[in-house]
């Protein structure tokens, strides 16, 4: 046997050497130049068809069609073959084996795979980061009736497959895999030829080792040679290319012309007669950019050969990626070549296992493993591996399509085992993760037990990256969050400002607040530790406000004065927080709390938006007769117009809310206008209360210039003593009781919101400091205290908006797919600008003066009202009006008993109503020592009366970030703090 093997082989050898060029298919510039009869005539050398016949076919059957295919010989050797004792000699093996890809042991019938020992190296490789692109062809007859390679799928992460009906690429969509493919996939691998790290650079060379390698390893006749490498290297083409029966200029073709011109030509021109749209270059540009850099191709051809016997099956992997021109849609290196020919069977669909190949390359777990694979079993174990992941569905009835997301956790916990393995396969030698060390994150909020250590760590961990802050603002990106950030700062500044001068008899409005904004904005931003915060006025300061001048007013205590000695001891409290580093303190206050927080906020917006508007009604009753003469009369249709600018307000604002969200109009156009939904809101409403002159609404009260809002009141020093009158020496110290109300409410949200923005999916980088912002914010309250200006705090809502301003996203290649953040532009500049037009705003003192109130009372309404998403607190109330079996697809609705579910739901509730009741009476300062006190019910009664697995559902910080990419959801749904 062995005798006759050599015989055999010798004979093949012999025959390849008499027959074929050796080097011919290295000649790049013979294979790119126009070939013909005339051009290489020479002695010895003529013209001859190959064979003079035809593919062995039956034409119902087969898809190649009628083709005579017509070869000279100088074509023969532009594409080459390859000599193996040569190769055996370059390689310095003589036992005639198949060089160092594959070794056949001869006492033996099964195949041992033995590739050479090296791992990829390329620098386009690193393991976890690595990109893929996937592009199936078939073997195809065209409408001239000629062979070639035509594109059927392509895979940019999802599959694309092209629609011959209406001629277009349709949709990215998650493939769907016949189980058969798989099984055939799986035996290909394992009986198919296998080529690692082949040193070639062009199709040629390619198919010569890879039809050499088949052929001795008994895979293909030697005979059927000629006619595969011919086959293999037919013209490569794009459905784009070819349009109602067109040829694409584009492309080129081997074909029969007349009178023997024989050439490999591109056509330049297209007869002018001849219909047919060209390939749009805009679509291979797009296509292009959903590619990411360092991306590497995987070309898979699949079709029906009547000539071969059994199937052919082949997986290459190049040493280097290498381009091959004219055979992608896309310029893109090829690093995996996969074919599969074969006769055609009833039992066997070449393009479902294509589709199946193309998956699973284009899957990064797979696509993994195909490059650090060492043998053919490391290539069987990753198909094993994507198997054992699959889901596979029976073929029974399915009676609703809602059953199916049913797979959805099933195929998320595959996902997650699946995805974890990576991170124990070998590193690449050579890559850059073989030199990097996990680095150990610096935690803002550890405890140094150090006076000011932690203030000081923020300091030295954020000051020396000030002058990137300057540089990195130097982005147009900057200055269009700017323009936005302008506005959604200067709206709820109006409307604060308004609301404080109508609940403080104008002791505050809003000239104190647009002036502290800016103030405090400015220097925030110059000394803070993280510059993107915003600083504004919020509901909760706002409501404690109102508690305090009702309190003094009630008392006969001057309310300003009493800010003053606040301020005091706000200073006092911060220093000795940010001495013994309570910032930490942050991380016990849990979704429980701020949720109960948030939703009474909530409910404060709306029901005092109701209440004015009933206050209005009563002042401008409805009256058959109006006595328009008297000052003090009921003004005609008075509270019929407030009630519509208010409720035409919040419904611009809310409508255009969801618009930004919505399908419409393209994604760009629609932000804008969503973003600017409240600034479009008030100024259509306040243009529509313009020209109606016959009607009389109240109007925001703004002074010139820089006036306080009442001069007759105060001026803007506050003299800590009193300013009419004595202040109460035993209140001075009485004082330290709302300042540290004051300062739970400012420390509340600050540190929360800064607690959002630090999370790591933003991919914040510069970090954050929340024991110096906490200083700066607190200190400047208490200074600006002493000039009868608000203290303000972090806005959760904006801070967000202007995080994700900010923010570079990547382009989503597929439908589906997670946008992924690449950067954040962290600077200093965005928030210092915002804070200088704010202060400048208050010039406009003669277009406030035109803003009804009641258009401030619809943006009151519509803060209450957005301010519910994102509270599971108020998703959970509204599942106890729901039957079950109408619940969502939670983990705190699956994985905890129903009737337990909404007995945490009533404990908030009850805590909810508590604070409500305190709100409501003489004792309302109380109010933000009451909501702390949920802390500790949270720590210590609450885990004896739910499990653990229950608490961790249902008070889980589990929510998603939001970049203002998916329908029906904003910044809202994010945050759980009040607005």
């Amino acid at each position: 046997m062995d005798t006759s093997g050599q015989l055999q082989e010798t004979d093949f050898e012999a025959d390849l050497e008499g027959a074929l060029d050796v080097e011919g298919y290295k000649d790049r510039k013979r294979k790119t130049s126009k070939l013909s009869t005339d051009e290489e005539e020479r002695p010895g050398t003529q013209s001859v068809l190959w064979n003079s016949r035809t593919f062995p076919y039956e034409q119902k059957k087969s898809r190649f069609g009628l083709q005579n295919l017509i070869r000279h010989t100088s074509w023969r050797r532009s594409c080459g073959t390859f000599d193996l004792t040569k190769r055996r000699q370059i390689e310095g093996n003589t036992m005639g084996k198949a060089g160092r890809y594959q070794e056949k042991a001869r006492s033996f019938g099964s195949l041992v795979t033995k590739p050479a020992l090296q791992v990829p190296s390329s620098s386009r490789f690193q393991q976890g980061n690595h990109q893929g692109y996937v592009e199936l062809q078939e073997l195809t007859v065209d409408h001239n009736n000629e062979l070639r390679w035509m594109e059927a799928s392509r895979w940019v992460k999802m599959e694309e497959g092209y629609e011959e009906d209406t001629k277009q690429w349709g949709k990215p969509h998650i493939s769907y895999l016949t189980f058969r493919s798989l099984l055939q996939l799986r035996r290909a691998f394992t009986k198919g030829t296998v080529l690692l790290d082949l040193q070639e650079k062009n199709l040629a060379g390619i198919f010569c080792q890879l039809i050499d390698q088949m052929i001795y390893e008994g895979h293909l006749r030697p005979q059927d040679r000629e006619e595969l490498l011919r086959a293999l290297l037919l013209q490569h083409s794009h459905p784009d290319e070819q349009q109602k029966g067109t040829e694409d200029p584009s492309a080129s073709r081997t074909l029969m012309q007349e009178k023997h011109q024989i050439e490999m030509k591109t056509y330049a021109v297209m007869e002018q007669g001849e219909l047919g749209a060209p390939s749009k270059p805009g679509e291979k540009k797009q296509l292009s950019e959903r590619m990411p850099e360092n991306t590497e191709a995987t070309l898979v051809l699949v079709g029906c050969a009547a000539f071969l016997e059994q199937p052919t099956l082949a997986f290459v992997r190049l040493k280097e990626a290498a381009e091959l021109e004219s055979v992608l849609e896309v310029p893109c290196p090829v690093k995996f070549l996969f074919v599969l020919l074969g006769p055609d069977s009833p039992n066997t669909s070449y393009h479902e296992i294509g589709r199946a190949v193309s998956t699973m390359m284009s899957e990064r777990v797979f696509r993994m493993e195909a490059y650090l694979a060492e043998e053919r079993q490391d290539l069987i174990k990753g198909v094993e591996e994507f198997l054992d992941c699959s889901i596979v569905i029976p073929p029974f009835e399915i009676q609703n399509e809602q059953l199916l997301k049913e797979l959805v956790p099933v195929q998320q916990a595959l996902l997650r085992k699946r995805y974890h393995a990576p991170e124990e396969i070998k590193v690449v030698p050579g890559s850059k993760m073989t030199e990097q060390k996990p680095k150990e994150d610096d935690d803002p909020l550890s405890r140094t037990r150090r006076p000011f250590g932690g203030l000081i760590r923020d300091i030295r961990r954020r000051y020396p990256k000030y002058l990137s802050d300057i540089k990195d603002a130097l982005n147009a990106q900057c200055l269009a969050a700017v323009i936005f950030i302008y506005f959604a700062a200067l709206s709820p500044a109006i409307t604060f400002g308004g609301l404080l001068g109508e609940k403080t008899h104008n002791w505050m409005g809003v000239s104190e607040l647009l002036v502290s904004t800016a103030v405090q904005s400015v220097v925030f931003c110059l000394l803070g530790a993280q510059p993107l915060l915003v600083v504004g006025f919020s509901g909760p300061l706002l409501v404690f406000e109102e508690s305090f001048y009702a309190f003094c007013e009630s008392n006969g205590m001057e309310y300003i004065v009493g800010r003053v000695w606040i301020g005091f001891w706000l200073l006092l409290i911060v220093l000795i927080i940010v001495a013994v580093e309570g910032s930490f303190l942050v991380r016990y206050i849990s979704r429980f709390t701020q949720e109960i927080f948030a939703f009474l906020i909530s409910l404060i917006f709306i029901y005092e938006t109701f209440s004015k508007l009933i206050k209005i009604f009563q002042q401008h009753p409805l009256q058959k007769q109006y006595n328009v003469t008297a000052t003090q009369a009921p003004q005609p249709n008075t509270a019929l117009l407030s009630l519509v600018l208010m409720a035409g307000t919040f419904f611009i604002a809310f409508f255009l809310r969801k618009f930004k969200n919505s399908s419409f109009f393209p994604g760009k156009i629609r932000r804008v206008i969503g973003d600017f939904g409240v600034p479009i809101a008030i100024f259509i409403m306040v243009i529509s209360d313009f020209f109606i002159t016959d009607t009389y609404t109240q109007k925001l009260s703004v002074p010139k210039g820089l006036d306080v809002s009442n001069s007759s009141l105060r001026g803007w020093f506050i003299p800590p003593f009193g300013v009419a009158t004595d202040f109460p020496i035993w209140m001075m110290f009485a004082t330290v009781v709302p300042a540290l109300l004051v300062f739970i409410l400012i420390f509340m949200e600050s540190q929360i919101t800064t607690l959002i923005v630090s999370k790591p999916e933003r991919k914040l980088v510069k970090g954050s400091g929340f024991h110096l912002d906490l200083l700066l914010i607190v200190g400047m309250g208490g200074i600006c205290a002493l000039f009868g200006m608000p203290w303000l705090s972090a806005t959760t809502v904006r801070t967000v908006t202007h995080v994700n301003a900010l923010t570079v996203m990547s382009k989503p290649s597929s439908p589906g797919e997670k946008v992924q953040i690449q950067h954040v532009i962290e600077q200093r500049i965005s928030g210092l600008l915002v804070g200088i037009l704010v202060g400048l705003s208050i010039l406009m003192e003669p277009i406030l003066k035109l803003i009804p109130l009641a258009v401030l009372f619809g943006i009151f309404l519509y803060m209450g009202v957005t301010s519910l998403n994102g509270i599971q607190l108020y998703d959970r109330m509204l599942l106890l009006l729901k039957p079950p079996k109408y619940h969502p697809d939670v983990p705190y609705v699956k994985r905890v008993k129903t009737w337990r579910m909404h007995i945490f739901t009533l404990i908030q509730i009850l805590c909810l109503v508590v604070l409500w009741v305190v709100k409501s009476t003489p004792a309302s300062l109380a109010l933000p020592f009451i909501l702390i006190m949920t802390v500790p019910l949270r720590i210590f009664l609450l885990p004896k009366i739910f499990r653990n697995l229950e608490l961790k559902c249902l008070d889980a910080d589990d929510v998603q970030v939001t970049f203002d990419e998916t329908e029906g959801q904003d910044v809202y749904d994010e945050v759980p703090m009040p607005v």
